[in-house]
């Protein structure tokens, strides 16, 4: 018996994807798929490694598409792309979540807790959520290599990340240093530049700010100010919007060429007379009646008859600028036992060059431990530090009402008294505060606590990025960025801007860093392997007499603290080396994967050497100064020593070939926001989750619309319902048309084994839909080729929604169901064949599973490819020969004309059942007239109307009117987009026709002559009566409206012709079945039916159709409002 095409038991995607997911499994396709390449040209993808240590969510599904709709399709474009997962496993995310669990703090560690304990709770903890990451993977079809990942845990890799930390060392790149970083009490540990700056991190807060009272201290250096003062007190003005640094304070830092001034005024809160120092460009942020252009002498007397508000006087004393301060001494504003200074350079008006007139008073307190600028003026004064806030965030012991106390609300209690209110309490009440607000302003905080974080003195390990600064900016140009603006914007600025990346943190689970030095620190060493370490580690024992050979033979060598840091190795001078405490920043290791995931340089050279840098890469946006950034840096940085030592090892190298890139094309998605566009939140309740998404809709659908709802790069307004459309629309489209090709396929026992019919045989409407499908291939391989799968998304859903499915396949009908079995119609099987196969093909990377149901359906029957998958194909080649433009723009402008045709008869409300005597088209030009008079027949049959007439001139019937598009206009014209409005709402008929005709038209502005395209108006053609218009660009069609008796005749015919052909359905006729029927006599319908029983007959396949006085089994039926009695029975 001959295959038939299976025909699917209704369009349920979920039951479908899950039997080609175990069919997928059978058949091994996804490692197929990669063997059936091998030996081609590898392209390269690297997969940035999620954390399993929480769910994933919908969000992760964007990225997996986009990532795996690229890599299917290079595959299909006959290369050979290796797809290794990975695990990110160390860092904050698995620390915070275990101390979570534990009910612990960081300070507990080693405490209440092992270090040993505590880790091995973070090994449990990291892959907790794998089986549930693994089953998301799976289930949207996301090929990846799940059985060899790589774990960032792993020895082996944290061997790479040591062997690549010695090749920085050795270079200079990697140094310690102390300097003001970013620092999260709440974490416990110090953060990078790029960790401060992922999305969110900055969040606008509402502090308590105080511009500070500083009293000078008269000497020599400041008498010319108690002289200006009357030898009254006299004050330095200073604001802050972190009161909590005050009791840090160590100087006071001023603008050398910024205006000062001495005034005489009143403090606002204690009402005392006081003489102030502040920029003469602030003047008027504290006092009224500022002019801004004051001098010495100037005074002013405000009255207020407002009783809550004080009268302010002021007078300026002297002016002066900011170079005549250095060096002036001042009291300390809060003096306590813990920050007394002996050091004689404290308290003095320092000069920095960073002091700006923008804001505050012009004056900056400062405090060396709590601020990158304080930090550099204050080493280059030698005023020393003080550093009254502990790492928890909290004061010191010895600062009086403030000792112990947080800085920050760090611990959410909910009786958190602000200490920044209190200070500033204190303040005035001393006379120290001239005015205390609250003031909004943009905080950074941690990028996993979400708590605020503070600048802090520490003592880090830094990788010297901005060396090679340059390099890492010329290569950038190189990578071609989707979208090419945030390689140039976000990445690139970036870039220009970076500071060198603080690697070390003060944590407990991550990869050590390979350090270890003398208890006076004059001597070091740098570990880069582990055959490295264990060779220093017996030359230790055997002149220290340590204990490394036990640890370092034992079969679970861990290199994770607290093992590692048990290993003492020994000096050149013999003295004994610890491992300095910190860790490696959790972005090095991941940033590190291209070479760690093969165990780089210590195995797998050969696969690595294959396998870099990457052709593509795809993250979300924030990963643009994460994964990205140190993805690059690293590459950058380690040019040469990957290049040196793929040649100790035998292989060619060029800088073409490895030239310090680490990816070449990179996708950066945007955000996954609710349908209000608002970010998703547990606290909002309008997180979506993926796994009852998908099973509800299914992984295709729910591909399909992430992909073509938007571009990859914008953010996305996530709502359910453009699911449901996207299953009904296009998948449903899809699907009935297949199960049309199945159905007749079947009847007919077409197997696509006649002689191949050529083309240019066959009739034009085959070569018309052949000629689009090839266009849409050279099209979606152009857009997939640019990494745009939204457009190549777009054109597939227009392609069977509009011309396979709307238009050829209606057209068609007959061919398939009437007739023999002869060259006509096998040509419309080959033809819908070669389509649906086409299309399979061409939306396998975003849909891999129905595309391959329904291929696999097709080829099951036919061979024409005889393999187990749509996915073991070839990505479609255009046949240009097959591009027929010309053919394609005459069937645009009959389905443009139907379409309006179809419209107006919808506004008039008769249905397209309903003959119609005659449309009328003006047309523009000769060559539109001719392709108009090619197509008019069919446009006539798909309309059900009787003559279209091509009219030159159709001013009588048709009148137009123009609008301009504000939108496209306004941004084109500005301020004469009013002017160009009027002109163009005045247009006269022959205006309007030069504007169809030509595409545009001039106009005469005040500001000069301006083009008007076509597609920045909007034509409008108005009605008359008896005839109703539409228009679309360059095209009008005047539709007749008015109905002679014989066409209402004909379309009480052709409604009774469907109804008869639903009763065949109902009845589970065969397509072939002949009939008989009967049909009770009816006045009304009898002159309608018998003047078409002809083409009744012929439409239905009845033998006989006959008027009867009585039936008594039969059917009632409706048709235009008059029910009518049948009997409709299989004929033998």
């Amino acid at each position: 018996m001959a295959a038939t095409y299976k025909e699917f038991r209704g369009l349920h995607l979920p039951a479908i994807e899950k039997e080609i997911l175990e069919k997928w499994d059978d058949e091994k396709a996804f490692e197929k798929s990669v063997s059936l390449r091998q030996g081609r040209q590898p392209f390269v993808f690297y997969e940035g490694p999620p954390s399993a240590n929480g769910m994933p969510g919908i969000h992760h599904v964007i990225s997996r598409t986009l990532k795996d709709l690229v890599c299917r399709y290079k595959t299909m474009k006959g290369f050979q792309v290796k797809r290794k997962g990975g695990w990110d496993t160390h860092g904050l995310p698995v620390e915070l979540g275990v101390e979570k669990e534990l009910g612990i703090t960081k300070e507990d560690i080693g405490k209440k807790i092992s270090v040993e304990d505590y880790n091995k709770k973070c090994r449990e903890a990291v892959l907790r959520y794998k089986d549930k990451w693994d089953e998301l993977t799976k289930r949207i079809g996301y090929w990846v290599d799940l059985e060899h990942p790589y774990i960032t845990f792993e020895n082996n890799y944290i061997e790479t990340l040591w062997w690549l930390l010695k090749q920085l060392y050795n270079k200079g790149l990697l140094y310690e240093d102390v300097s003001i970083q970013p620092y999260s009490p709440a974490a416990g540990t110090g953060l990078s530049s790029h960790e401060l700056n992922q999305p969110g991190t900055y969040k606008d807060v509402k502090d308590t700010s105080a511009v500070a009272m500083f009293k000078a201290v008269k000497n020599e250096k400041s008498d010319f100010l108690f002289n200006a003062a009357g030898n009254d007190e006299v004050f330095f003005m200073a604001w802050t919007t972190t009161p909590w640094t005050l009791p840090s304070n160590l100087g006071l830092t001023v603008g050398a060429n910024i205006d000062y001034v001495l005034v005489k005024t009143f403090n606002p809160y204690t009402h005392f007379p006081v003489n102030v120092i502040l920029a003469k460009a602030l003047l008027g942020k504290y006092f009224e009646g500022i002019r801004g252009d004051e001098k010495v002498g100037d005074s002013y007397f405000f009255t207020n008859t407002d009783s809550k508000k004080i009268n302010v006087e002021w007078k300026i004393l002297a002016e002066f600028k900011g170079s005549d301060l250095e060096g002036i001494p001042y009291e300390q504003l809060l003096p306590f036992e813990a920050n007394k200074t002996d050091n004689p350079n404290a308290f003095k008006v320092l000069l920095g060059d960073f002091v700006t007139t923008e804001d505050g008073t012009g004056i900056v307190h400062t405090a060396p431990a709590f601020g990158a600028d304080d930090y550099k003026v204050g080493k280059k004064y030698d005023i020393g530090i003080l550093t009254m806030v502990d790492r928890q965030g909290k004061f010191v012991n010895g600062l009086g009402e403030f000792s112990n106390r947080y800085v920050k609300n760090y611990k959410d209690d909910p009786d958190y008294v602000d200490v920044n209110v209190d200070i500033c309490v204190k303040l005035k009440k001393e006379n120290r505060a001239f005015k205390v607000e609250k003031y909004e302003h943009s905080y950074p905080h941690c990028w996993r606590t979400d708590k605020p974080v503070l600048y802090y003195p520490l003592d880090a390990w830094f990788i010297k990025t901005t060396a090679l600064r340059d390099r890492m900016v010329e290569l950038n140009k190189t990578i071609n960025w989707k979208p090419k603006s945030t390689g140039e914007g976000r990445f690139g600025n970036w870039l220009e801007n970076m500071v060198d990346w603080n690697l070390s943190r003060s944590r407990f689970w991550g990869t050590p860093l390979p350090v270890w030095r003398t208890k006076d620190g004059k001597e070091e060493i740098c570990i880069g392997s582990i055959e490295e370490l264990k060779a220093e580690g017996k030359k230790a024992d055997d002149q220290l007499g340590t204990m490394n050979a036990a640890f370092l033979a034992h079969d679970n060598l861990d290199l994770h603290k607290p093992m590692v840091d048990e290993i003492v190795l020994v000096s050149s001078s013999g003295e004994p080396m610890k491992r300095v405490p910190d860790l490696v920043d959790v972005w090095f290791d991941s940033g590190a994967m291209p070479y760690a995931q093969w165990h780089f340089p210590f195995e797998n050279i050969e696969t690595f050497a294959d396998n870099y840098p990457a052709d593509f890469v795809c993250e979300g946006v924030d990963q643009t100064r994460g994964w990205f950034y140190t993805l690059h840096a690293l590459g950058s940085l380690l040019k040469e020593s990957i290049q040196d030592e793929l040649k100790q090892k035998g292989f060619e190298v060029s800088d073409e070939k490895y030239p310090g890139l680490a990816f070449k094309t990179c996708v950066s998605n945007g955000l996954v926001l609710d349908k209000n566009g608002q970010k998703m939140s547990k606290r909002l309740g309008n997180v979506v989750d993926p796994f009852k998404t998908i099973a509800d809709f299914g992984a295709d659908a729910t591909r399909w619309y992430l992909i073509t709802n938007a571009s990859p790069w914008d953010n996305l307004k996530f709502d359910l319902d453009g699911i449901k459309e996207v299953q009904r629309k296009f998948f449903g489209t899809l699907y009935n048309t297949y199960q049309f090709f199945a159905l007749y396929a079947n009847v007919d026992g077409f197997a696509f084994s006649e002689d191949y019919i050529p083309v240019e045989e066959r009739p034009e409407i085959d070569r018309w839909v052949l000629s689009s499908l090839n266009t849409l291939v050279k099209k979606a391989t152009e857009a997939m080729d640019d990494y745009e799968p939204t457009l190549a998304g777009r054109l597939i859903e227009e392609f069977v929604d509009e011309h396979l499915s709307n238009w050829y396949v209606r057209l068609c009908r007959r061919r398939f169901w009437k007739g023999e079995y002869e060259q006509d119609k096998i040509a419309a099987y080959q033809t819908l064949y070669e389509c649906l196969e086409t299309v399979t093909r061409l939306m396998a990377p975003v849909s891999p599973f129905f595309s391959d149901a329904v291929f696999k359906n097709l080829d099951a029957v036919t061979k024409r490819f005889n393999v187990e998958s749509v996915h073991h194909t070839d990505y479609p080649v255009a046949n240009e020969k097959l591009i027929d433009n010309s053919l394609e723009e005459r069937m645009q402008l009959a389905q443009d004309a139907s379409s309006l045709i179809l419209s107006l008869r919808k506004k008039n409300n008769i249905k397209v059942r309903q003959p119609l005597q005659k449309a009328l088209i003006p047309v523009l030009n000769p060559e539109m007239k001719q392709q108009l008079e090619k197509v008019g027949g069919l446009v006539k049959s798909e309309v059900n109307i009787k003559e279209i007439e091509l009219a030159t001139d159709a001013g009588n019937i048709i009148h137009k009117k123009v609008k301009p598009n504000f939108k496209l206009l306004g941004a084109k014209l500005g301020p004469a987009m009013k002017e160009a409005a009027g002109i163009i709402g005045s247009f006269s008929q022959e205006q309007i026709a030069e504007l169809e005709k030509n595409g545009s038209i001039e106009i005469e502005l005040k500001t000069g002559k301006s083009a008007i395209a076509l597609n920045e108006v909007e034509i409008i053609a108005e009605d008359i009566p008896g005839w109703s218009v539409a228009s679309k660009g360059n095209l009008t069609v005047a539709l007749d409206i008015q109905l002679s008796a014989e066409l209402k005749m004909e379309g009480d015919a052709r409604e009774f012709v469907n109804r008869i052909q639903n009763i065949r359905k109902d009845k589970g006729f065969d397509l072939t079945d002949r009939i008989s029927v009967n049909v009770l006599d009816n006045a009304i319908l009898k002159p309608s039916i018998n003047t078409f029983k002809n083409y009744i007959c012929a439409e239905i396949l009845a033998d006989n159709l006959d008027w009867v006085p009585e039936i008594t089994d039969g059917i009632e039926v409706e048709v235009n409002d008059n029910l009518l009695k049948v009997s409709v029975n299989k004929k033998g």
